[in-house]
């Protein structure tokens, strides 16, 4: 990805002593201060290796997926594009998109997300309302193979209204589907969907309260964690 996130300013701290020179500080200090200004740079917007993201949204319930949860999702999407080279819709997950991005430019991708700073991306955004499950561009329509989708709200209620966009993106006669959501889905979600949780566990850059799973429509074998249910079996 290559959003450019608006640079914040981290003010000097010049202290000078009674006789109007700097201070120096100690190594061990230095090294504190850099860490203090790491942890302040990374609450205002995330800066994982090459990838730049904006600030999270709290109020559009955005919570940005840690590095290692991004590149295995990528890296799961990137196997899938391999096999069918479907086009992938990326629904309200930024994240994904960025990595996916990152680790192969060249694959087409579809980020259909609310929040218009992303317009930046030209023509891969497409404004996303799930409150509106459909109102989108008609060639989108049964276009793609490959949906990742991350419901912005832990109800039932929006859950629901994601699912009728996938319904209406995905191709017919074979789609594959990874579902990030809340473990207290997963019941819904199988309902829905017909996915069903991996072992691999999603991780954000921020603590939330509620577990995270990912689930699939597809066994992913030893990828991902394979599919929980054929390991209990």
């Amino acid at each position: 990805m290559s959003v450019e996130q608006e640079e914040r300013h981290n003010p000097s701290l010049e202290i000078m002593d009674e006789e109007g020179d700097y201070p120096t500080l100690s190594e061990h200090t230095l090294q504190a201060l850099k860490e203090f200004l790491s942890e302040q740079s990374s609450s205002t917007g995330e800066n994982l290796e090459d990838v730049k993201l904006v600030a999270e949204d709290w109020r559009l319930s955005q919570f940005w997926y840690d590095r290692d949860t991004a590149e295995t999702i990528a890296e799961e999407i990137r196997n899938l594009f391999a096999s069918t080279r479907s086009p992938v819709a990326c629904v309200a997950c930024p994240t994904i998109y960025a990595y996916l991005k990152k680790i192969d430019p060249g694959i087409p991708v579809q980020l259909l997300e609310y929040d218009k700073r992303f317009e930046q991306y030209g023509s891969d955004y497409i404004f996303y309302d799930y409150n509106l499950p459909e109102e989108l561009p008609p060639e989108s329509e049964q276009a793609y193979k490959i949906i990742v989708a991350d419901p912005p709200y832990l109800s039932k209620e929006c859950l629901e209204k994601v699912a009728h966009t996938i319904s209406y993106l995905s191709q017919r006669e074979e789609h594959y589907l990874l579902l990030l959501t809340g473990e207290v889905q997963k019941e819904v979600a199988a309902k829905l969907l017909k996915v069903y949780p991996c072992g691999f566990r999603p991780q954000h850059t921020n603590k939330l309260g509620n577990e995270f799973r990912l689930f699939t429509n597809y066994d992913p074998g030893q990828r991902l964690g394979g599919w929980e249910q054929l390991r209990n079996l």
